[in-house]
């Protein structure tokens, strides 16, 4: 099993708070709905959240406001999001920002930091780079079988990091990879994504992350993942496009 090496992208918290107060703040403090995002598939609740002297905007998105989809349980997509900031606090790459589930205005559902990213960044030039940020992110969105990363769900900041949102559709036991990056296909594995696979490998088998999964999805749905996880690890390599399904979603931003 080969390797490249790739040089490091910063991945400064956002300003003024670190993750452990943002989730601290999201699960505790107190939602008002500011608006709705009404470009979104399902409800997306632009919020304000406070707890004591300490405030941010986040993003609410209730278990109620899901639209039901033909190839994913109904009332779970909430949950994956979660699952999804759990994977990424484990690699280290924060692609996910700080996400949890909690109770709110229209019931349960996920809460998320919101992120104001750059919006001088061209997004289809973006995805079109070779941005190591975006590597991380191949290799993410290839552990949690990411069934739908559109450009548009890529938030860059001033600094080079890039934010991955809207990860509702992952976690499927069936191979659905739908992506905008597949710059790497069949690429080596960078070490540095050698080494948080093989982090994310015992997290899975004995780890606090296994455990968490199974929490969040079901089993056959967290034993996937961590045969994803091995997988990668014994081929050395980003998959490749499969010929049973369009590999690009649509639309791709």
């Amino acid at each position: 099993m080969s390797a490249e090496s790739e040089p490091a992208v910063s991945a400064a918290p956002m300003p003024g708070i670190d993750d452990d107060t943002a989730l601290k703040l999201l699960r505790e403090g107190r939602l008002e709905v500011a608006g709705r995002l009404v470009q979104a598939t399902n409800m997306t609740l632009y919020c304000s959240v406070r707890l004591g002297d300490l405030a941010a905007a986040c993003v609410y998105k209730p278990v109620r406001g899901e639209r039901p989809l033909w190839d994913f349980p109904d009332g779970t997509l909430a949950a994956r999001e979660v699952a999804a900031f759990e994977v990424s606090a484990v690699t280290g790459w924060r692609i996910v920002p700080p996400t949890v589930y909690r109770d709110g205005p229209f019931g349960p559902g996920m809460c998320q930091l919101w992120i104001e990213s750059d919006r001088d960044i061209d997004l289809m030039a973006l995805v079109r780079s070779r941005h190591p940020a975006l590597r991380r992110m191949a290799v993410f969105d290839a552990v949690v079988n990411n069934a739908d990363r559109k450009g548009g769900h890529l938030l860059p900041l001033p600094d080079g990091h890039v934010y991955g949102v809207d990860h509702g559709v992952c976690f499927s036991s069936s191979d659905k990879l739908r992506t905008v990056l597949w710059q790497w296909r069949n690429k080596s594995l960078s070490r540095e994504a050698v080494n948080v696979l093989a982090r994310l490998d015992r997290e899975l088998e004995n780890g606090r992350l296994g455990r968490r999964l199974r929490e969040l999805l079901t089993p056959a749905e967290a034993d996937a993942t961590a045969a994803r996880v091995r997988r990668l690890l014994d081929s050395g390599v980003h998959p490749v496009p499969s010929s049973d399904w369009p590999a690009v979603p649509w639309p791709p931003i």
